[in-house]
């Protein structure tokens, strides 16, 4: 089962011959922990000559003893041709819920055009009176000088913090009993761009899965720039759910929350919820429900139009009162400002009049009921009570 994924996007290049170090945080827990690496958007095979998982101490530095090799077919080193994937080994042991990890990759030659995805959390503007930037939260990626350092515990070797994932496609677990996953088909808003804390809603989701003993992994399919109907740095959202989510493990739900890009580039509500209809159908065909999620207010961000207004009430129609998707994430309701239903409310709003903010992240995840997720059989089986 998939306790960890990230989407994929084109993001950058000029690597070679180093290391990089990304940090992660598992969802739920289990055995025999499997990473999966991507060469998505990759113009030349990429090779990594090591490949090791450790726990996270403090910065790039691992606790001593735990960081440990994994194989692909049985040898250490892996290829990767343009536009494959790749899935290491298990490795024995068990990884707790919410757990962080750090896996290291050696880059072997030049690594190419680099598939990855961004975690920017915070828009280009000072944070409010008495938080911090999201992009001050824990790095989620490290680069060593050069050379192969994926062995070390220290991170004296990794110099220069990144805000982005290197090659990292998923981690799964064998996890116990009946836990399912349910990835997050997303733009910049499931990202979490907006929230001071550098965590979004599907983080605050995951936490409180695990707080409320839901049997429930939650795993974040968001990308920056995200559309339905279009690429961006990553694929369409279409794409991206078949090559990028029903090809992972355990995913038995899908929350689709996007294309509010798409209304600020002008896409018309037939286009949207035609593209809709067809995401859930292939869910479907591949038994995987999908959660509709209505589209947050935009009123007063860059933008917005009167007509992309229209389209966005129409979509939640839509989504509300359509009979197409298996159940209803209500963002709408939850984050709009009662006297001006086209704004988020204030304190929802991180200040771009699109991202919510930290609170507005809490609102969203609030938002979201475990029998949507999990089947409401399942859902009244579920012990509520809180995990010590």
């Amino acid at each position: 089962m998939t306790t960890w994924a990230a989407a994929a996007e084109r993001a950058g290049g000029g690597l070679r011959d180093l290391t990089v170090r990304n940090i992660v945080r598992t969802s739920a827990g289990g055995t025999g922990l499997r990473v999966r690496l991507t060469n998505a958007f990759g113009d030349r095979p990429v090779t990594f000559g090591h490949v090791y998982v450790g726990v996270p101490a403090s910065g790039a530095a691992l606790a001593p003893g735990s960081n440990r090799m994994l194989t692909f077919g049985g040898i250490p080193e892996v290829t990767l041709a343009p536009g494959t994937t790749a899935l290491s080994d298990p490795l024995p042991g068990h990884v707790a819920p919410r757990q962080r990890l750090a896996v290291s990759l050696h880059l072997r030659g030049d690594g190419g055009t680099l598939t990855g995805r961004n975690r920017a959390t915070a828009p280009p503007y000072p944070p409010r009176s008495g938080t911090t930037s999201g992009q001050g939260a824990a790095s989620p990626a490290y680069r060593s000088l050069p050379g192969d350092h994926a062995a070390d515990e220290s991170g004296a070797a990794y110099t220069e913090e990144m805000a982005i994932w290197h090659w990292l496609d998923a981690v799964s677990v064998i996890a116990p009993g009946q836990v399912s996953a349910v990835a997050v088909l997303g733009d910049s808003i499931t990202t979490g761009v907006g929230s001071e804390t550098g965590h979004g809603w599907a983080d605050l989701l995951a936490d409180r899965a695990l707080r409320e003993s839901w049997p429930l992994a939650v795993v974040n399919e968001g990308v920056s720039g995200g559309r339905v109907l279009a690429a961006g740095t990553g694929r369409p959202a279409e794409e991206r759910l078949i090559a990028e989510v029903l090809t992972k493990p355990g995913i038995g739900a899908v929350i689709l929350l996007a294309g509010i890009n798409d209304l600020g580039a002008g896409a018309r509500a037939d286009a949207l919820i035609a593209a809709y209809r067809r995401i859930v159908a292939k869910a479907h065909a591949a038994g995987v429900r999908v959660i509709g999620g209505t589209l947050a207010p935009f009123g007063g961000a860059e933008y917005h139009t009167p007509e992309g207004e229209l389209a966005r009430v129409a979509v939640n129609a839509f989504v509300q009162d359509g009979g197409a998707f298996d159940g209803l994430a209500d963002f709408d309701a939850a984050l709009r400002d009662p006297s001006d239903p086209s704004r988020l409310l204030p304190r929802y709003d991180c200040g771009d009049h699109l991202h919510p903010s930290a609170a507005g992240h809490q609102a969203m995840a609030a938002a979201v009921e475990s029998a949507q997720l999990i089947g409401p059989d399942r859902a009244q089986a579920t012990d509520r009570s809180p995990v010590p």
